[in-house]
């Protein structure tokens, strides 16, 4: 059955925003896939090596086009092998083996709801724990992560690639659900995935398990190493700030649609929007907007704080150099397009009841400003 099924909404590569033509389409997603690794490399290199001169870095690339990327670029280790293997049989260990409770996701085009473990909290203290352990007991030098990132990049770079086309034949050959489909377009597929839920068994979610566990902890981990490497941990304060209102602002949608709208947001019962709308089944639903809280500053005012952790990160370097302020600005145009492609989606699924929501919120991102 699953393996001719089609999916039951627009196929996944045809979802890209624009409307643009089915060569374009395809030649954007082969762009990405062919630039963004060497893209990486030019990163490393500049900040690493030429101390986040894009002058420099430029004039060096000029000089020796192509082949100064293949004269800098790092080649994959054991070392590098190593931290990374280890790393990712600890987290695949966590999230199969740590307690958890049930949680049931939303229902899918095929008319699934995949079940996941919930337990990502306690695996991430756990590798902290675990990580601290072995710094402090002299088993694990940090600093290892710092001086081998480049390595680490190359052997990351090569495994997506690999991991990619195992998804794209597993997608194929064997699909975990009926949630599955083929865009007709080879890239396409490599690029977005066959497979929405693609899983190992029932126990082990490679989407969650990529995303949320490796890549989110990874990223955790990298700070943590690259601070014990550089003692100066400058912005703490601000960045600690900007995580408490992300974490916050979560906490309170989860208790405003958990509890019906039947909950204290800052010692008040929170304003809300009561609304109504069509899915695309012709199912008619109702559901409500928060407009209390956090979610009263902005529409999207949980964006705001990530853009400041960015900035946070960036600030300790001062304004010698602009290419350590490039993930700030990455994160600050990602988060400003993903705030306005969410407002032109609500608009397009709860029409008045979002415009009534936009006269009461006025901002998206930050107010007084956007």
């Amino acid at each position: 059955m699953g393996r001719n099924l089609k999916w039951s909404q627009p196929e996944p590569f045809q979802k890209l925003p624009g409307g643009h033509p089915k060569p374009v389409r395809t030649a954007a997603v082969l762009l990405l896939m062919v630039l963004f690794p060497p893209f990486i490399i030019f990163i490393w290199y500049t900040m690493i090596h030429l101390e986040g001169s894009v002058e420099r870095s430029y004039r060096f690339f000029q000089a020796k086009g192509i082949r100064g990327l293949r004269d800098v670029l790092p080649q994959p280790t054991i070392l590098a092998c190593k931290i990374i293997g280890v790393f990712v049989t600890f987290e695949a260990v966590l999230l199969i083996f740590l307690p958890a409770e049930r949680y049931v996701g939303p229902i899918s085009p095929a008319g699934n709801r995949p079940v996941y473990k919930k337990n990502g909290f306690v695996a991430y203290m756990v590798t902290l724990a675990v990580y601290y352990f072995l710094w402090k007991e002299h088993l694990f030098n940090p600093g290892l992560v710092y001086d081998n990132i480049g390595e680490i990049f190359s052997v990351l770079v090569i495994a997506s690639y690999a991991g990619a086309l195992l998804l794209y034949f597993k997608g194929h050959m064997a699909p975990s659900s009926e949630d599955w489909g083929s865009s007709g377009n080879i890239l396409g597929d490599l690029f977005w995935g066959m497979e929405l839920y693609p899983r190992i068994t029932s126990h082990f979610d490679i989407k969650v398990f990529l995303n949320c566990r490796f890549a989110v902890m990874a990223w955790a981990m990298l700070v943590i190493s690259f601070a014990i490497k550089q003692p100066a941990l400058g912005m703490f304060g601000a960045g600690l700030a900007c995580n408490y209102i992300i974490y916050d602002c979560n906490v309170q949608r989860l208790l405003f649609i958990n509890s019906n709208g039947k909950c204290r947001i800052w010692g008040k019962i929170p304003s809300k929007i009561q609304l109504h709308y069509v899915t695309e089944w012709g199912e008619r639903k109702h559901s409500l907007l928060l407009t209390a809280g956090w979610w009263s500053v902005a529409r999207h005012f949980h964006l705001a704080p990530e853009i400041g952790l960015a900035i946070c990160w960036s600030l300790p370097v001062l304004f010698k150099h602009a290419m350590p302020y490039f993930y700030a600005l990455f994160v600050t145009a990602t988060l400003v397009d993903r705030a306005n492609r969410d407002d032109k989606r609500l608009k397009q699924k709860y029409h008045k009841f979002w415009e009534a929501h936009c006269k009461r919120v006025r901002y998206k991102i930050i107010p007084l400003l956007y």
